[in-house]
């Protein structure tokens, strides 16, 4: 399964959700980058995703953007080839 990394805030309702869906999918770890304590980060992230809200998710090296773009990529049967890609 490929990796997963998630930016995300300690209260975003979002963040939880994307989570869900993922951990529902069958993923175990995900790697939280937790922007509200780490302002670097969320520099970081706005660089490279040219987005400001969260989640930010990715999955290997493809940015699948936030919350309602992921279930939207599940929605379109993606998610899961997109996980399972070597």
């Amino acid at each position: 399964m490929q990796a997963v990394k998630m930016y995300t805030t300690a209260v975003c309702p979002y963040c939880v959700r994307a989570k869900q869906i993922l951990k529902a999918k069958g993923v175990d770890q995900i790697e939280e980058i937790r922007i509200d304590i780490n302002p670097d980060a969320r520099l970081h992230m706005m660089e490279i995703t040219g987005r400001r809200s969260v989640p930010q998710i990715f999955i290997g090296d493809t940015h699948v953007g936030g919350c309602d773009d992921l279930m939207a990529l599940d929605e379109r049967s993606g998610l899961m080839p997109l996980l399972e890609a070597a």
